[in-house]
């Protein structure tokens, strides 16, 4: 017998940096995202110095998208150290704020942590040294283990990784290598691996590559706007992923 397949749509956008001054800018993305999706992700640096004046614009922005949203935060949104107060104002706008948490849409499982630094294979930072170094590298260990946590929640067959970090280098290349230890982290890897995740979604990386793969072959992607606005100039600046749902099971 021939079942009915829905497909279920994701649009994924990170680097929206969105500041004080930014009201009328993103409510057409955000209205393009509702119309052409049924979920929209935020991959972190959702305000530009983590202002809850700055959260306050970027909610009424994102009254335009009438769809569910889920968001991690980036480096950004922990500038100023007001992340409680901007996480408040994004929740109580509706929008899953995902640190070390899960939730099912649609019969998809979404897992989501800020990520960290630490570099990539075989250059990675090791806990070695000083305590300060140490500490860096406990804070990448840190938000793997919250990210291997929230993916074990998840009951649905396939799941999705909401990051602002990268867990591969393949989409962090094109900046300049210099700064690739500071774009992610391989640590962030393992547990997308371990838990056979459908993509990743990242950014930070403004000027990196728009898709890598894992080692185990997972597809990760890199939805920074500002990349993506460089990129594909002529399509809307968030990608756009289609998953196909039969019967409570979720497939590309």
């Amino acid at each position: 017998m021939a079942t009915t397949k829905d497909v279920v749509r994701i649009a994924a956008v990170g680097d929206i940096h969105c500041t004080k001054t930014s009201q009328g800018t993103l409510q057409p993305v955000f209205e393009q995202a509702s119309e052409l999706a049924d979920v929209l992700l935020l991959c972190g640096d959702l305000t530009d110095y983590g202002q809850p004046e700055e959260a306050q614009v970027l909610v009424k922005e994102l009254a335009s998208a009438k769809i569910p949203t889920i968001a991690v935060f980036g480096n950004h949104d922990y500038e100023s150290g007001k992340q409680d107060e901007v996480k408040q104002i994004l929740t109580e706008a509706g929008v899953r704020v995902l640190d070390g948490d899960a939730c099912e849409i649609k019969g998809i499982g979404f897992a989501g942590v800020k990520g960290f630094a630490g570099g990539f294979g075989s250059k990675a930072l090791g806990a070695w040294g000083e305590e300060a170094i140490k500490h860096f590298v406990h804070e990448a260990v840190n938000e793997a283990l919250k990210l291997e946590s929230a993916l074990a929640r998840l009951e649905t067959s396939q799941r999705i990784a909401v990051l602002h970090y990268s867990p591969i280098q393949a989409t962090v290349e094109g900046e300049p290598p210099e700064i690739f230890p500071f774009l992610g982290s391989s640590r962030l890897e393992e547990p997308l691996t371990r838990y056979s995740v459908t993509a990743a979604f990242h950014g930070h990386a403004h000027n990196g590559h728009i898709e890598g793969r894992t080692i185990s072959n997972i597809p990760v992607y890199n939805v920074s706007m500002p990349l993506l606005k460089k990129t594909l100039p002529d399509q809307p600046p968030f990608h756009l992923l289609e998953l196909a749902v039969d019967a409570g099971v979720v497939s590309v």
